[in-house]
């Protein structure tokens, strides 16, 4: 378990802290990286600049499905890149068909529109929804709402930010797109009292990552689709990072054998090569796009759009999923056990866990840090708890580890 991770000198000291100094200076500071300064990966682990090697139990928020730089979806990019790689959608190009095509199978909707950033994918499900609401379900122009979840995290552009209860993400943008309802999340109660005449959509994680992992009471994405049905509103499920393989399942929606109307995806739909997002949905709905009313320049260019076909040829394999179900059952076993220990809660879903650590402990931060002692990475979240995300390629052995020393850290056992 990277062993040599805690041993320092001042060579290596200088190294890392050359590279950190040097980012500190010149990059934006919006984000507080734990102090690793990673230079190459394989599989589940990564390795610094000073040759310590690590767990990487984030893999890119999910991005990294199926580890750093896999064979096959390294292979698929490089035939690609040596051959052609932007176009524009001013043309076509021999890529962006196969993808669509492939991306539609897999998610069973008729028609996809691609995208780069999971950002870029979320303000296209809220324009979808908005004209589908004027031009289908005939809402007054400019009347258009969207129920939104409390503790949700689907992006930081200025309109994602306007429904986000995270004060480090709203501070200071100020004013704030109106037209979203929020409400409580896994109360259907409180979604229902939210959806009037104007309503075009209710916008969800099926399982809220920033969060911590949280998962809603069982029976609400089904309630969530027969209301929205009733109601003639779109269901729209943010799959970014709780798709394609990382809950155990293609899409976390799968649990409840809900479908929704839009999906929402990123992350790994770029295998952590190259940042690919789409959304998905059936004519109805996506046929109030046309030319001129949304793009991209790099949205569907010829190199995320093999890399795409190639992860969606890797899903449909099934044994991605099958893995990280079987992560999870490890996970839940090892983890359930410190619940009282150290542990005040403990949720898992697939390859995917959020740790409440008793406050009166430590943080989230210092667990962070104690892990990278030990070497793991891992990211907390909001206060003491912190997430896991391994790649779904990370042994029996890896997660052994990480249960190991987050007992060791709690229990010192």
């Amino acid at each position: 378990m990277g062993e040599d991770a805690g041993m320092t000198s001042s060579a290596t000291d200088s190294r890392t802290q050359e590279h950190i100094e040097l980012t500190e200076t010149y990059a934006a500071h919006n984000y507080h990286p734990l102090p690793v300064v990673l230079a190459s990966g394989e599989g589940a682990w990564v390795t610094d600049v000073d040759g310590k090697r690590y767990l990487d139990c984030l893999a890119g928020y999910s991005a990294l499905n199926f580890g750093h730089g896999h064979p096959r979806l390294l292979a698929r990019m490089h035939e690609q890149i040596d051959k052609l790689t932007l176009t524009s959608r001013a043309f076509f190009n021999d890529q962006l068909g196969p993808f669509a095509k492939a991306l539609a199978e897999l998610t069973g909707k008729d028609l996809i529109l691609p995208m780069n950033s999971g950002a870029e994918a979320v303000e296209t499900a809220i324009k979808v929804s908005r004209r589908w609401g004027y031009q289908v379900k005939g809402v007054e122009e400019a009347h258009a709402s969207i129920v939104v979840m409390k503790g949700n995290f689907h992006g930081r552009t200025t309109t994602i930010v306007s429904f986000s209860d995270d004060a480090d993400a709203t501070t200071g943008y100020a004013p704030y797109t109106p037209g979203f309802r929020m409400v409580t999340y896994g109360d259907i109660a409180a979604v229902r009292a939210a959806i009037d005449e104007t309503t075009v959509a209710v916008l969800l994680e099926p399982i809220q990552g920033e969060g911590g992992v949280i998962i809603p009471p069982e029976g609400f994405l089904r309630e969530v689709r027969a209301l929205c049905d009733e109601t003639n509103t779109l269901m729209v499920a943010d799959e970014i990072q709780s798709g394609l393989a990382r809950s155990g399942r293609t899409f976390a929606c799968d649990h409840e054998d809900v479908v929704p109307d839009i999906y929402i995806m990123g992350k790994a739909l770029g295998g952590g090569i190259y940042p690919v997002s789409a959304i998905a949905a059936d004519r109805e709905v996506m046929d109030v796009i046309t030319p001129g009313s949304h793009g991209s320049t790099f949205g569907g260019n010829p190199l995320a759009a093999a890399i795409g076909t190639e992860v969606i040829a890797m899903l449909e394999e099934g044994t991605f999923q099958a893995r990280s179900a079987e992560i999870g059952t490890q996970l839940e076993a090892g983890f359930g056990q410190l619940v009282g220990k150290g542990l005040s809660d403990v949720r898992v879903r697939g390859a995917w866990a959020g740790i409440d650590i008793d406050p009166t402990l430590m943080s989230g931060r210092q667990m962070s840090e104690a892990l990278m002692a030990r070497g793991i990475l891992a990211k907390d979240t909001h206060g003491s708890t912190v997430r896991f995300a391994p790649p779904l390629v990370a042994s029996d052995e890896d997660i052994a580890g990480l249960v190991a020393a987050v007992t060791e850290i709690l229990t010192g056992a």
